[in-house]
């Protein structure tokens, strides 16, 4: 990050509130083609992009050297499936049906990879059509299950990367996806978890995506403030169901074509059609830019599950827990592991401030080269961003009510050690 870049976010993040971050909207739907690769630097896509949460397309030179590029696809730009096999065959994978609604989403299983290759191959010879519906491979941790193969490389615009950089941490989980399917396979009307930026490349094939800006979602809602399970069907146009819907803007469309990589701004919300057969590659993010947008995605998960058991709050004892123990169980963190988030992204950031790098790490593929590579201005708006969210979670009455004696340090202390640490690197 350079100090142009640093001095514009600073003023960004001083003039709007998280809340207003989203609430862009592109002039006649148009969305940005990034072509080429040696004219676009790190801090032009943080500049026009990643600050006021805009989506953009990259064109497929920027994953022309991918391993998967040239390894999982055939000649004739259809996904290798001989290739995959022998690669991957023994692999189990989670996969769902794009026929069958349940609740919200499609429904999962978890397969061989060589009984859903064998699927695949026998929809595609029956004119895309089969007994056992539309199956889509989704939300494959291919990576983290086979670290050695050499797939993709992450783009450096996509390197500050606190959600994989903590679940790395902690060993627990991660959020790189492989989604393999047949023309036809789509995925429901969503928004990405936590409220997420997403990038998306396709390897081969080709994905049409419709997306909303945040904001616009409540007009798609039902009377019962319920989203849509698809946007385009028929009954949205009910006004005695969906009685703001004439209200929303059309949804900004794109076709991704093979190569392409899509940024997902923060809180879009989208829906995704595979108009081939396609392999892509996805990653779900969290950074600076959009970390204060996860923090009031958290506050009203809480506050849904407060308002849903409210009934219970007098009789029980330990109410304010079992909220937080509700909440995890549906989006996957609480408050008190939001907080452990927060401190290993600082303490990685304040380790490089304080102590830099050897040659040995700065060579390695870890979390402090990569904010070694993004400059110690990066680092301190991290850390400024850091200090913003961490002092309101501190200050949050809910918090405040857990048993905080088990974090280390305390968020005081924590605090304390972040302002200290961006005065000296800003002397």
């Amino acid at each position: 990050m350079d100090r142009a870049t640093f001095a514009c976010s600073t003023a960004f993040f001083r003039d709007y509130s998280s809340s207003s971050q989203g609430a862009f909207c592109l002039p006649g739907g148009h969305i940005d083609f990034i072509e080429k690769v040696e004219s676009f630097t790190y801090s032009d896509f943080f500049r026009d992009y990643l600050i006021p949460n805009h989506p953009c397309i990259f064109s497929a030179k920027f994953t022309e050297d991918w391993g998967s590029r040239r390894s999982w696809v055939t000649w004739d730009g259809k996904p290798n499936f001989d290739y995959l096999l022998q690669k991957f065959g023994e692999a189990v994978v989670p996969v769902a049906n794009c026929d069958v609604k349940e609740y919200n989403s499609n429904p999962k299983e978890q397969l061989p990879f060589k009984e859903y290759i064998k699927y695949w191959k026998e929809y595609i010879k029956n004119d895309y059509c089969s007994s056992r519906g539309c199956l889509y491979l989704k939300d494959w941790h291919l990576s983290r299950a086979f670290p050695e193969q050499d797939v993709y490389t992450t783009p450096v615009y996509f390197s500050s990367d606190w959600l994989n950089e903590y679940w790395d941490a902690i060993a627990v989980d991660d959020y790189r996806f492989v989604y393999m399917g047949p023309k036809g396979s789509w995925t429901p009307f969503h928004a990405d978890v936590f409220r997420s930026y997403s990038w998306s490349a396709n390897i081969c094939g080709r994905k049409k995506w419709l997306l909303y800006p945040a904001g616009q979602e409540e007009y798609l809602k039902d009377r019962y403030g319920n989203l849509p399970f698809d946007v385009t069907a028929p009954g949205l146009q009910d006004r005695s169901v969906y009685p703001h819907y004439n209200q929303s803007q059309p949804p900004v469309e794109i076709v991704q074509e093979a190569g392409e990589i899509v940024f997902i701004p923060s809180g879009w919300h989208h829906q995704v059609y595979n108009l081939e057969d396609t392999i892509s590659i996805n990653h779900n993010w969290v950074n600076g830019c959009n970390v204060a947008i996860m923090w009031c995605f958290l506050q009203d998960e809480l506050a849904a599950v407060q308002r849903e058991i409210n009934e219970w709050k007098d009789p029980m004892d330990d109410w304010h827990l079992q909220c937080q123990l509700i909440m995890k169980s549906c989006t996957g963190i609480d408050y008190k592991e939001f907080y452990n988030f927060l401190k290993v992204i600082a303490e990685n950031r304040i380790s490089v401030l304080e102590n830099g790098l050897d040659d040995e790490a700065s060579a390695k593929n870890t979390p402090k080269a990569a904010i070694s590579t993004l400059g110690m201005l990066h680092a301190v708006f991290d850390l400024k961003r850091t200090v913003k969210v961490l002092t309101s979670l501190s200050a949050n009455e809910d918090f405040k009510k857990l048993d905080l004696t088990s974090l280390s340090p305390p968020p005081e202390a924590l605090l304390h050690h972040l302002k200290a640490a961006i005065d000296t690197a800003l002397l």
